[in-house]
This record gives C-alpha cells, structure tokens and sequence, in this order.
C-alpha cells in the first residue's frame, strides 16, 4: 500500500515493522517546518491504527510497508535472506531521462508483480555486485544449474550516457554476449566498478542505507559447484511503485 504526501515539502521511506511501533527513517529533508512534522507524524499514526486489523491478518512474508515520496520515480524493495526478513529495505531511484526504455521495461515488469519472490542468485565478489531478477529462481524451489539463464520475453537495447557510471549503489541491466540483450536482470554495484562502463545500461542508483544490499552481499555462497549463489536463497520479495 502506498501514499502520497503531495503538499508537505519531505522526503521519507519507513517501514511499519508491527501494528504497536512505528519506525521511520528520514533520508531527505528539504524546507520542512515543525508544522509539516507534525503533520507527518499525526498522518503516520493514524494509518497504523487502521493497518492494525490488516496486519493481524495478512500472510506476505514481506513486512507491512509503508512509502511516502514527494520525489517521482522511486522504487522500493523488501527483501528476505532465507525464513528471516530484513528489517531494511533498499529504495532506488530510477533514472527514466538518460535510461528511458530500461526504466520503463523496469516499471512494467514490476507492476505485473514479475520480480517477486526471485532469488538474488549472484552474489559476486569480482566484480563486487548482487544480481536478481531471472524468473527461473522463483521460490528457489528450481534447479540451481538454471539460475542466471532467464529473463522477460522482450529484450531492450543498451542504454549508454557518459554521465552514469557503475558506482557504489548504482544499478545496471545485466545482459547476455548481445548488447541489446537486456531483458529482466539487473545488479546492483557494491563497490565502484568502473570498468563495466560502456557495456551495461546504467539506470537508477539505491538512496539512503546500504544496509540490506550488504546483508546480502555477505550472505554465504553455495561452495565450488556454484561458488556465486548465496547457500539460502535470498529472496527479493517485491517491488513496489511508490513514485508521486
């Protein structure tokens, strides 16, 4: 579920992690008054009491999420490492001006629900990245021999601007040996990688904390057979259009 605060000049993700408590968690700031914080919080409370019945009763393994943005274009994930959920999530902004078909390819494929519950099945340390997004890992209930080998039927070409680089927190569209391969896959960079520059469409980057793409990263891998897949799948639950 998500709402949009259109009026009050701030920028905030949180998650409701029970009906009881209410975590928020500030990335941006911009002109706000005592006044709009206080409305903010007013606001907030009120949708937990109405989420209470809800979340009694819902039986998603991701946990109730709440997105409030002032700001288009962003996305949120929830992610799970193995039967534990991750009590952070990671908030992308895409960029749809020097990216426009991947963004676009990104958004449609979201909202027909066609990332949830796949597995970040690349947990790779050279280059430092975490990949997801092939529908042959769903459930991770597949044979591990296919993951990586997927993608959405449609292909989009490759997307370069000079200007976008494979950065810490920078998101790219995986693609197979043909340049406009691209389809599903995406990774996201955990360290400044450079030298994938040129060959992969740069479209978005995560805001605010690192924190569950690193809980990621780190998560054991399965050993020499497939020394890049995490040991428990790593799940990525869902992806949620939140933009304004």
């Amino acid at each position: 579920m998500t709402h949009a605060l259109r009026t009050l000049p701030l920028f905030l993700a949180f998650a409701l992690t029970s009906c009881d408590s209410l975590n928020v968690q500030q990335y941006r700031v911009a002109g706000a008054t005592s006044g709009d914080r206080g409305k903010v919080k007013r606001v907030l409370h009120s949708i937990a009491s109405q989420l209470a019945l809800a979340d009694r009763t819902s039986s998603s393994h991701a946990p109730n999420t709440l997105v409030f943005y002032t700001q288009p274009d962003v996305r949120h994930f929830a992610v799970q490492l193995g039967a534990r959920e991750v009590r952070g999530d990671i908030v992308i902004e895409l960029d749809p001006g020097r990216a426009p078909q991947t963004v676009n390819n990104f958004v449609n494929l979201a909202n027909q629900h066609f990332y949830d519950n796949l597995v970040w099945h690349r947990l790779s340390q050279n280059p430092p990245v975490i990949q997801t997004g092939d529908p042959n890992t769903r459930y991770g209930n597949t044979s591990r021999s296919t993951w990586g080998s997927g993608g959405s039927p449609q292909t989009i070409p490759l997307e370069l601007d000079k200007s976008l680089h494979n950065s810490l927190g920078y998101l790219g569209m995986a693609r197979g040996p043909a340049l406009d391969s691209g389809s599903s896959q995406f990774y996201i960079n955990m360290a400044n990688n450079n030298g994938l520059d040129g060959s992969y469409t740069v479209f978005g980057k995560v805001i605010g904390p690192m924190t569950a793409a690193n809980k990621i990263w780190i998560t054991p891998t399965y050993g020499s057979a497939y020394p890049e897949q995490p040991l428990n799948p790593v799940y990525l639950i869902s992806v949620t259009i939140s933009a304004s």
